[in-house]
């Protein structure tokens, strides 16, 4: 009975080492050796941190909405007047269709300001999908060029979480991962509220921002613990965020270029009421 017991084992062996070889983890890229997060449980960009869950999300939610009446049109798809380069100047990125498409040479910003504010952004990926990890569509919604909504193409990809599509770059990752295949329009809508210092330059309030990818929440009011890194020499990449000197309440929005084409439509701001 012992014998017939391991011949069986034996003819089962090969099917128990396929399986495994087929569902082999996918390796992630990131780095161990980063500063910890304050919470003290990850690294920053730690591939070690779990991924999200993944959300289909419905198959329209705000592409191409229509602007509210109190709303500033900064991209209605035929000209990039309310933008400037980020060195100054026109904004010279191709516009063709109603979207404009990112260009290498640096990013684009608003020549307009807001403190509190809520932002609609619609976006497209490259299809078919190039690269990988962060080099895979990688551009980013930069708010005074020190907070950044990540964009990246993360449909059926993957990437340290706190790079993911929809993150906090840095800090914090998407609740779930909500996003759309390479080629189909994608939205973010965002709210946010900047931080505040006192006369003696002392931080009375943090960021706050909430996200909706795709109609999907995957920033719930999150505060932020300081500065994306990275995006300014003020502090550079994989370093732990920290706030920079007092600024003004007043903030720019800036589409990163990331040396990937991604596209963008239908941009507009409008100003959070006081209550």
């Amino acid at each position: 009975m012992l014998l017939i017991c391991l011949i069986a084992l034996a003819l089962r062996l090969p099917a128990f080492a396929a399986d495994s070889a087929t569902h082999r983890t996918e390796p992630i890229d990131g780095f161990r050796t980063t500063p910890m997060e304050p919470d003290g449980k990850w690294h920053v960009h730690d591939p070690d941190r779990p991924q999200p869950p993944v959300v289909t999300p419905g198959e329209t939610f705000s592409q191409n909405a229509q602007a509210p009446s109190d709303a500033e049109m900064l991209f209605d798809g035929k000209d990039l007047s309310k933008w400037q380069k980020a060195a100054g100047g026109d904004a010279t990125w191709n516009i063709r269709d109603g979207y404009v498409e990112t260009q290498r040479g640096g990013g684009i910003r608003t020549r307009g300001k807001w403190a509190d504010f809520q932002l609609h952004v619609e976006f497209s990926e490259p299809n078919p999908p190039h690269g990988t990890s962060q080099g895979r569509g990688n551009s980013g919604i930069l708010i005074n060029n020190m907070y950044e909504v990540q964009v990246l193409d993360s449909y059926e990809a993957k990437t340290y979480a706190d790079g993911l599509c929809a993150a906090i770059y840095g800090q914090s990752p998407p609740l779930v991962n909500a996003s759309k295949p390479p080629g189909q329009w994608q939205t973010y809508d965002i709210i946010f509220e900047s931080p505040r210092w006192n006369e003696k330059g002392g931080l009375t309030k943090k960021a706050i921002i909430t996200v909706l990818h795709n109609g999907v929440v995957v920033q719930n009011h999150y505060e932020l613990i300081g500065m994306t890194d990275g995006i300014n020499a003020e502090l550079p990449w994989k370093s732990l965020s920290k706030y920079p000197a007092p600024h003004s309440p007043e903030v720019f929005i800036e589409l990163q270029d990331h040396n990937n084409p991604v596209r963008f439509r239908n941009i507009w701001v409008r100003t959070l009421g006081k209550g």
